[in-house]
């Protein structure tokens, strides 16, 4: 029996490196820019857990989106101590066209589904995102807790 799991997270993780390649960026870069496109602007510090890496490592992803001309650090006008990470909607990369067609061919095989059918869909990939949501905050502490303390 044919691993599905495996080959719908291998699947989605070569899209979005396809994607992020056309940006000239990597897959985390590329979902980094996602987040702060869609609930931007932030400080580096909420990227983290969203992303799933420490704090250093989305500091080393704004460095390479702002190189990129993707996004931009301005100060905080709540709290000047912080800077925010906002998108920058003249350099923002237009990825309509490639949503729009994966969209439209997910859209075509999934109207076969009935109700009940697309419930169950609904189900699987909840729990799939509750499940990996987990298991990457379980990896990412076991990481931390193995790199020991800072010195």
């Amino acid at each position: 029996m044919t691993d599905y799991g495996w080959e719908l997270s291998t699947a989605v993780v070569l899209f979005h490196e396809a994607i992020a390649r056309r940006l000239g960026l990597n897959a985390a870069e590329h979902k980094a820019l996602g987040l702060i496109m869609r609930a931007g602007p932030l400080p580096t510090g909420a990227l983290a857990p969203q992303l799933g890496v420490g704090v250093s490592a989305v500091t080393g992803i704004v460095d390479r989106l702002e190189q990129a001309g993707y996004v931009r650090r301005e100060p905080d006008p709540s709290d000047r101590r912080r800077v925010l990470v906002t998108a920058d909607p003249s350099r923002a990369p237009d990825l309509t066209g490639i949503f729009a067609d994966l969209s439209r061919e997910m859209n075509a095989f999934m109207s076969r589904y009935d109700e009940r059918q697309m419930a169950t869909v609904v189900d699987y990939i909840e729990n799939t995102v509750r499940v990996l949501r987990s298991q990457t905050a379980r990896l990412t502490e076991q990481g931390r807790s193995a790199a020991g303390p800072p010195a």
